[in-house]
C-alpha cells in the first residue's frame, strides 16, 4: 500500500502543480495584475508608446509617398491623401505599385536610349518617372489638355515628331524637373532618424526580454516595405504642383487619330469631365502602358472571334473572309493587374514573399498578453490570414469582377480577406492597451550601449 501510494501522491502534485500554473497564466491575462493607461513616470507612459508608433508610422508614410500630378492642386492634395490611406491600410500594394512604375520607366529609358542630345546623353529615369506621373501634357484647346503617356511620347520620337535633343523646350529638361520636385532633404533625415530610433528601442527591448506592444510590431512591419517603395521612387520627382503643357507638332488626321489611340486612359485629362474630377479619380491607380497593350491584345483576339466566311470562290475551295469593324465590348472592373514582366519572372515569388512580410512581422507579438484569450487568437488568425489572402491574390496575374468559375471568386474574396484582417489587427492593437502587461512599461538602462550617445 505504501509503495502504491507514492507514485500516486507525486501524480497528484504534478497535476496539481500543472493546473495551478494554467489556472495562473490564465488569471494573469484576466485580472488586475495586467494594467490600464499609465501615465508618465520617468519611464515610458502609454501615451509616449502610441505617439512613438504613430509618428513613425506617419512620417514614414508621408515622405515615401510621391503623387503623380493634376492640374488642380486640389485634386492632388486629395489624391495624397488617399495614398496615405492605402499605405496605412495596405502598404505591401503600395510597394507592388512603385515596383511596377518603376519597372515601367527602366523600359522607356531603354526603348529610347538610342535618342540623344548635343551632349550624347539620352533619357534618365527622372525623365521617365516625370512623364509616368502624368506631368506633360498637349494643348487641345485654350481651356484643355490631354495627357501624354509613356507609350505615346516614344511613339513620337521614334516617328521623328520630335527630337530629344529639343527635349528642354518640352519641359523635360533635368534641372526644370528638379526645380519642381519639393523634395524635403530634412524630412528624409528626420524619417530616417526615426525610424533607426525606433526599430533600436525594439531590439535593445528584445534583448533585456521586455515585450512589445502590438502597435509596435505593427509599426516595425511597415518600415521594410517603405524603404522599398523609397528605393523604387528614389528618382521620382515629389510633389509636382503643376504639368507641362505643350503644343503637338503637326501631324496628319490620321498620325493625329493613331497617336490618340495610343492613350492608355482619358480620366486623367483636363477636360471638365464629372469622371476627371471625381473622388473615384483620386482613389484609383496609376494605369500603366502593359494595361493598354493588354487590352489592345484582347480587342484584336475578339476581333479574330468575329471573323465569319462569307463566300468560297469554286477554285480550289479558297474561302474568302471579312472582319467586323466593331467588336462587342464590355467593360471590366479590374481589382488588380499585374505588370506581365514581373508576373512571369523569377523575381515573381520573391516579391510575393516579401509583401509577405508585413503580416509575418506582426508576429512578433505572438506570445504578448492581450486582453482576452478570444482577442489574442483574433490577432494571430488575422496575421495568418493577411499572409495566406495576399499570396493567393498575387498568384492571379489580372482579377476583374466579373464571374469566372470557383477560381475568379477565390481571387475576389482573398482582398476582401486581406482587408478584413487589416482591420482586426490595427483594432486588435489599439484595444490592447486597456489591459497589457506590465512589464510593456518597464524600461532598460540606455546608458551601459554606445547607443546612448543618439
Amino acid at each position: 500500500m505504501a509503495t502504491a501510494a507514492g507514485p500516486a501522491s507525486a501524480t497528484s502534485l504534478v497535476s496539481a502543480t500543472f493546473t495551478n500554473s494554467v489556472n495562473t497564466t490564465g488569471a494573469l491575462a484576466q485580472n488586475a495584475t495586467m494594467v490600464g493607461w499609465m501615465r508618465e513616470s520617468g519611464g515610458r507612459g502609454t501615451l509616449t508608446l502610441i505617439t512613438t508608433c504613430l509618428l513613425t508610422m506617419f512620417i514614414c508614410t508621408w515622405v515615401v509617398i510621391h503623387r503623380r500630378v493634376y492640374s488642380s492642386d486640389s485634386m492632388g492634395q486629395w489624391h495624397k491623401g488617399a495614398i496615405f490611406l492605402k499605405a496605412i491600410v495596405a502598404p505591401e500594394f503600395i510597394a507592388v505599385e512603385g515596383l511596377q512604375e518603376w519597372s515601367q520607366v527602366r523600359k522607356m529609358v531603354a526603348q529610347c536610349a538610342e535618342y540623344k542630345d548635343e551632349e550624347g546623353k539620352s533619357m534618365e529615369l527622372i525623365h521617365a518617372f516625370y512623364i509616368s506621373m502624368l506631368a506633360l501634357r498637349y494643348r487641345v484647346n485654350r481651356t484643355t489638355a490631354r495627357v501624354i503617356w509613356p507609350n505615346q511620347y516614344i511613339w513620337l520620337l521614334q516617328n521623328g515628331f520630335i527630337q530629344w535633343k529639343d527635349h528642354a523646350a518640352w519641359g523635360l529638361s533635368k534641372r526644370d524637373i528638379e526645380d519642381k520636385s519639393n523634395t524635403d532633404g530634412f524630412a528624409k533625415a528626420t524619417a530616417l532618424v526615426q525610424v533607426f530610433w525606433f526599430v533600436a528601442q525594439c531590439i535593445m527591448r528584445a534583448t533585456h526580454d521586455l515585450p512589445l506592444a502590438p502597435l509596435e510590431s505593427m509599426t516595425i512591419s511597415y518600415i521594410p516595405l517603405f524603404a522599398v517603395t523609397y528605393f523604387f521612387w528614389w528618382f521620382k520627382p515629389k510633389d509636382i504642383m503643376s504639368p507641362t503643357i505643350v503644343d503637338l507638332p503637326t501631324m496628319t488626321s490620321a498620325q493625329r487619330e493613331e497617336f490618340e489611340d495610343l492613350a492608355i486612359s482619358s480620366d486623367f485629362d483636363d477636360e471638365g469631365l464629372e469622371r476627371q474630377n471625381s473622388w473615384g479619380n483620386i482613389w484609383a491607380l496609376t494605369p500603366r502602358v502593359f494595361e493598354k497593350e493588354y487590352e489592345v491584345a484582347k480587342r484584336a483576339e475578339r476581333l479574330e472571334q468575329q471573323t465569319r466566311t462569307v463566300y468560297s470562290n469554286g477554285k480550289g475551295g479558297v474561302n474568302v473572309a471579312v472582319t467586323s469593324e466593331v467588336a462587342v465590348y464590355k467593360g471590366e472592373r479590374v481589382v488588380a493587374h499585374w505588370d506581365p514582366d514581373l508576373y512571369g519572372s523569377w523575381l515573381w515569388p520573391l516579391i510575393c514573399l516579401f509583401g509577405a512580410s508585413f503580416g509575418a512581422l506582426h508576429l512578433i507579438s505572438w506570445e504578448t498578453h492581450f486582453p482576452t484569450f478570444v482577442e489574442l487568437w483574433l490577432w494571430r488568425a488575422s496575421a495568418i490570414a493577411s499572409i495566406v489572402s495576399l499570396l493567393i491574390f498575387m498568384h492571379y496575374p489580372r482579377v476583374v469582377l466579373r464571374w469566372g468559375g470557383p477560381l475568379t471568386l477565390l481571387s475576389i474574396i482573398s482582398p476582401a480577406m486581406y482587408l478584413m484582417s487589416r482591420v482586426v489587427m490595427i483594432a486588435g492593437a489599439i484595444a490592447a492597451f486597456r489591459l497589457s502587461d506590465p512589464a510593456l512599461y518597464e524600461t532598460y538602462v540606455v546608458s551601459d550601449y554606445w547607443i546612448h550617445i543618439l
